[in-house]
This record gives structure tokens, C-alpha cells and sequence, in this order.
């Protein structure tokens, strides 16, 4: 009995959400964490809940003005555009939920963060969100399951039954930095080692371990029907986020018009790079999936190539780039090797975009693609320019792509096209 009552909360685990005050709901994560009895107990509620509402997959409406929760299944193998030939993803990167966990000030910019990506949500409305690295600052986080964390970064997304996929950055599975001040005469502060409003506060003992790539990864996808993520092939380990998804046809699933690949550029737990061995399952994957380089492709991730460097502007962003910001330097990878020259030996492939750098939202075309910046979404991380996401717009007939940003004030600029 206690099986069914983990698949019945498996699966009803995309009607949990946060509530008005957009505060999240207990991870599922807790469901192996020990705390199984509390877990099954609150499981079998909301499954007869579900029962007694009668809900039949098409949603639950609350009456006006308040969420409706859908039904999701596992997600199928490919996104699909919608029947107005239109598909929209949001880039939601550097949201650093947990810097500072222990302040008053850390927990304040997690909110923050909410706040603007419910904004762009419900000012946008994807089809789909891309979380480009850096979800959580693990680095500061004293906690054993940092996939609280992660969970909370993933709640305005999820609430509002979007789906979504993931790439790791430096920060998701860095160890523990000790705090100099923390052995100052005032000593170390009290630690509370688990998130602001966890319904289970007392459960998550303090840990300085941090949690590794792999487990963020499989929690994410195991405890959310939302979820495209993937831990990728296990010879690529411990580079975890590479993976493809497919877009396809409003009349046609099995008919691709476009290919998402998404890698992971490290950082955190090993070296700021992109394999060799990354470069050649790219080569293998595009070949095998996209032959004759028909479907047009676009690359994530999060840690700009030094290829970046290279048609960054100088000062201002003056044609052929397009952007607002150009405040600082390209942080770039460790060294190269080899995945950029496979991006330019396909013509297929229309643009690559990364996060890392929170004072850079530009475009700029290299060679016979586009390398862009998303925009600084979290109030995690350095910097104190206006937060915002990079928006991709596919259209179908015909193809093209056109990017913007999107400011938490609701004000869009910095509109380019990246399939010419």
C-alpha cells in the first residue's frame, strides 16, 4: 500500500504548487528523505482529493482569479508547436537561489527572483523554459539536499503547468565556502539548513558536503511530470546535462522544425569546459538525428566558448550586434576543445546561447551563427542591473527565429532575428 501511495504521489506531483503568497509546497524529494510516513499521509489526501473533485485530466478551476492546476503525464519525447504555428521559450539564467542562506537578506532575493519570473511568465506565456545554469549557489548552501533549493527555482515555472529543461552551471554543485567572517569573534551564526517556508523544517540536518550534479539532476526529473531534463549519456559523466530535444510540427509530431541540444559547460565540481568527448557526441547525435542538416539547431549552455571573446564589442553594442548591456568582460571557458568548430561545420546550426556573465545581454554573429548572452533573471549573484530573461520565438511557416529581452518592469527590447 505504502508503493501505491509514492506512484499516486509521483504522479500528482505537477498539481503541487506554492500559494498565493507564491510560497513552494514540500518537495517530493522529501518522499526519500525519511520522512516517509508524513509523506504517504499527505500523498493519500491529495489523491482522494483529486477523487472526490472529480478531476478528469482537462484541469481543476478554482473559480476566477485563482490557479488551475493541470493533469501532466511524463512528458513525450518531443515539444510540439502549438496550432499558431508559434513556439516560445523563455531563458531564465543566473537565478543563484540560496546565496547567503544563512542572512536575511539571501532568502529576500529568492523571493525576488520569484517575482520576476512570474512576471515574465504571465507576460510572455512559453511554451517552454530553459533554466541556463547557475539555478542555486551551492557554495553557500549548508544543506545536504540542495534540490530544496532547486525545487523552489523551478516553482513559478511549474506552477503554472509550463515545461521545462535544465543545464548545470558553476555554481549548482560547488562545495561549501566558509564564510571568513563566520570565525570573527561573533562566531558562527545560527544555521538553518533548510529553505524559508519549508513545510519540514526541522527534518534537513546541516551538511557542508554539498549535493552533486547527478542527484540534482535525478531528483528534478523523478519528482517532476514537467520536466524534459536529462542526465545524459553516462560516458560523458561527470558532465551530466547533454541532451537533445526535439521541436516538432503542429500537424505532425513525428515532422522535427527544430533541435535543441544543450550541454554542460562545467564548473563547480570539475573544470569550465566542453569536452572533446562533448564535442563528439554532438557530432555523432547531429549527424545520426539531423543528416542532411535540414531541421535548423540551437545549442545551451552555460558558460560562454572563447569563441565569445572574440565578437564581443568593445565598449558600446553598435550593428551587427544587438543588446543593451556590455558592462563587463567575457568570463569564458578553461580552453576549447573542439565543440565550436563542430557548431560551424553545420550550417544547420542558427545560434548558441549562454548565461555566466550578469552584465553582458548581447547578440552578436560569429562566423555563419549567432552567439548570445540571456539576461541576468535572479537577484542571486553580482550586479545591480534591472533583471530580466531572453525570449526565443520560433515560427514555422516559414521558419524563422527572433529573440528579445524581456525586463521584470514588463518592457521588451533588443528584438533580433538569428535565423538569416
Amino acid at each position: 500500500m505504502l508503493w501505491m501511495l509514492l506512484s499516486l504521489c509521483l504522479v500528482t506531483r505537477s498539481f503541487w504548487s506554492y500559494n498565493s503568497k507564491h510560497i513552494p509546497v514540500m518537495p517530493v524529494t522529501n518522499c526519500t528523505m525519511g520522512s516517509s510516513s508524513c509523506c504517504f499521509a499527505v500523498c493519500a489526501f491529495i489523491c482522494v482529493s483529486l477523487l472526490v473533485a472529480g478531476v478528469d485530466g482537462r484541469g481543476l478551476n478554482h473559480g476566477e482569479g485563482q490557479e488551475t492546476f493541470l493533469l501532466r503525464t511524463r512528458p513525450q519525447k518531443s515539444l510540439q508547436f502549438s496550432s499558431c504555428s508559434s513556439f516560445k521559450i523563455a531563458l531564465f539564467a543566473d537565478l543563484h537561489y540560496g546565496e547567503n542562506a544563512w542572512t536575511d537578506w539571501g532568502p529576500l532575493q529568492d523571493v525576488k527572483s520569484n517575482k520576476v519570473m512570474s512576471t515574465i511568465l504571465d507576460e510572455e506565456t512559453p511554451d517552454f523554459v530553459i533554466y541556463l545554469g547557475d539555478v542555486i549557489t551551492a557554495n553557500n548552501l549548508p544543506i545536504a539536499n540542495a534540490s530544496l533549493y532547486w525545487d523552489q527555482a523551478i516553482s513559478p515555472t511549474r506552477a503554472r503547468g509550463v515545461p521545462w529543461a535544465t543545464v548545470f552551471g558553476n555554481h549548482d554543485d560547488a562545495a561549501f565556502v566558509w564564510p571568513i567572517d563566520w570565525f570573527s569573534a561573533s562566531g558562527i551564526p545560527q544555521v538553518h539548513c533548510s529553505p524559508e517556508n519549508s513545510p519540514f523544517p526541522e527534518t534537513e540536518e546541516c551538511s557542508f558536503k554539498g549535493t552533486q550534479r547527478l542527484e540534482l539532476m535525478r531528483n528534478e526529473i523523478e519528482c517532476n511530470m514537467l520536466s524534459y531534463s536529462s542526465d545524459g549519456p553516462k560516458e560523458l559523466w561527470p558532465s551530466v546535462s547533454n541532451y537533445v530535444l526535439k521541436v516538432s510540427s503542429s500537424g505532425d509530431q513525428e515532422l522535427p522544425v527544430a533541435f535543441l541540444y544543450f550541454l554542460d559547460s562545467g564548473g563547480g565540481s570539475y573544470p569550465e569546459v566542453i569536452s572533446s568527448a562533448q564535442a563528439r557526441w554532438f557530432q555523432q547525435k547531429s549527424q545520426e538525428i539531423n543528416p542532411d542538416l535540414r531541421v535548423p539547431e540551437m545549442v545551451f549552455w552555460h558558460i560562454p566558448s572563447k569563441a565569445y571573446k572574440k565578437v564581443a564589442p568593445k565598449f558600446l553594442i553598435h550593428k551587427p550586434c544587438v543588446g543593451s548591456i556590455n558592462k563587463e568582460r567575457v568570463a569564458a571557458q578553461e580552453v576549447e576543445m573542439g565543440v565550436m568548430e563542430s557548431l560551424v561545420n553545420r550550417s544547420s546550426v542558427k545560434a548558441v546561447f549562454v548565461g555566466h556573465n550578469h552584465g553582458l545581454d548581447w547578440c552578436c554573429p560569429y562566423e555563419k551563427l549567432w552567439l548570445c548572452f540571456a539576461r541576468h533573471t535572479g537577484y542571486g549573484g553580482y550586479g545591480n542591473w534591472p533583471r530580466g530573461a531572453r525570449i526565443i520565438e520560433l515560427t514555422q511557416k516559414p521558419f524563422s527565429i527572433k529573440s528579445w529581452i524581456r525586463m521584470e518592469d514588463g518592457t521588451k527590447h533588443s528584438e533580433v532575428i538569428l535565423s538569416s
